[in-house]
């Protein structure tokens, strides 16, 4: 009878620590492909050289590099400053806007809302969108634009231009231009 006593408490026993462990649930952290597919980075600074001389700094306070191999590209989703450099590193024109997009494979940026591209020879380009092509070097849209000049408001849809703004054209033009300066623009 002893025996069976020890038995049965041997059992009882062990269905309890059983029990006791199976109320004891595991949390394991499942991570899907898309979790660990972006990487997340503050205070970032991109440079683009040409023959060790550079040419292109883009900086933003934070960058969402998404390393999916269908769809690579950096975000930055607090804002972006793009900057085109002289060899000596002097400013020849800036970038800023809220929001942008850099597609790796394809060579660009887009940048998105109240974006603004300013000069050394201070004028401005204001729009929604810009679309900057690093193969090319150029920068284009097709939103509305509006083109300040010393002395002159331009508006318009749609733009192409030089990335440092050396050229510029827009598609469908619409504003003040200074009489004195309408020999060259119909050049």
């Amino acid at each position: 009878m002893r025996i069976y006593l020890h038995v049965l408490s041997l059992l009882l026993f062990c269905l309890g620590a059983v029990a006791c462990h199976n109320l004891k649930k595991e949390t394991r952290q499942v991570f899907t492909q898309d979790d660990v597919a972006v990487e997340v980075a503050r205070n970032v600074e991109i440079l683009y050289s040409d023959s060790a001389v550079v040419r292109v700094r883009v900086t933003g306070p934070l960058m969402h590099n998404h390393i999916n191999r269908d769809d690579p590209r950096q975000e930055f989703p607090a804002g972006v400053k793009i900057e085109f450099l002289e060899p000596n590193l002097s400013i020849k024109s800036t970038i800023i806007a809220k929001t942008a997009i850099r597609y790796q494979e394809k060579g660009r940026i887009i940048a998105r809302d109240s974006v603004v591209l300013t000069t050394a020879k201070k004028e401005k380009l204001e729009t929604e969108e810009l679309i900057w092509d690093e193969k090319t070097a150029k920068v284009f849209t097709e939103k509305f634009v509006k083109v300040t000049r010393p002395g002159e408001i331009i508006y318009g849809f749609g733009l192409e231009a030089e990335q440092d703004f050396s050229y510029w054209k827009i598609t469908v033009p619409k504003g003040r231009i200074k009489v004195d300066q309408l020999n060259e623009v119909l050049k």
